[in-house]
């Protein structure tokens, strides 16, 4: 096992603690003092109502990745998913420079951890990113701390692909475990990134 990737519950799906999760394990990493970078997907509400979602970086930089309706209408061409709109230049511009520094990065003492929540429908829209995401996985110098979407019916290539890939271990996330497996996943990533046999 060189990377691991956690297969979480689909952001379409609320309530599973999937980002909470994803900011406890940076958090845990920070203080190990293990490198780590990367983005996580956070909903953004007005009031009780989700009206889209943001990217955000490890290091607090927002981007928009979605909203419904026709927020975006100006901007072309328009990709939706359901009823949100994705604005995959937004995406782009924050996430690949970041991964960018993933893809050539060569072997040092403690791997360097690569955060991506999530590689879910709307992030695949993007085939830079999907590129990114491919040659990241095949450096054995980087450490993937990934989300995936729990398939509802249609199946992503590239997810089931990742999740066949005999150097991935898998964590399912739910509401009940959601608690109980910070741990597990920490560990886990702890021991991939100082593992010298890899």
């Amino acid at each position: 096992m060189r990377r691991p990737a956690a297969r979480d519950i689909s952001s379409a799906r609320k309530g599973s603690g999937k980002t909470t999760l994803i900011q406890k394990v940076c958090e845990v990493l920070a203080s190990s003092r293990l490198p780590a970078d990367g983005f996580y997907t956070e909903e953004v509400r007005q009031g009780c109502r989700r009206v889209g979602f943001d990217v955000v970086t490890l290091s607090g930089n927002r981007g928009e990745l979605a909203r419904i309706g026709d927020y975006f209408s100006s901007k072309k061409p328009v990709h939706r998913v359901g009823q949100y709109v994705v604005d995959i230049s937004s995406f782009e511009q924050l996430v690949l420079p970041l991964m960018d520094r993933f893809k050539s990065t060569i072997k040092t003492i403690n791997r360097p951890v690569c955060v991506i929540d999530e590689i879910g429908k709307m992030e695949l829209l993007s085939q830079p990113f999907v590129l990114a995401v491919n040659k990241i996985l095949d450096n054995p110098s980087v450490v993937v701390f990934g989300t995936l979407p729990v398939s509802r019916g249609k199946f992503l290539p590239i997810v089931e692909e990742i999740k066949h890939r005999q150097d991935v271990k898998l964590f399912n996330i739910t509401k009940d475990n959601r608690n109980d497996i910070l741990q597990e996943i920490v560990s886990s990533i702890q021991n991939c990134c100082t593992d010298k046999s890899k």
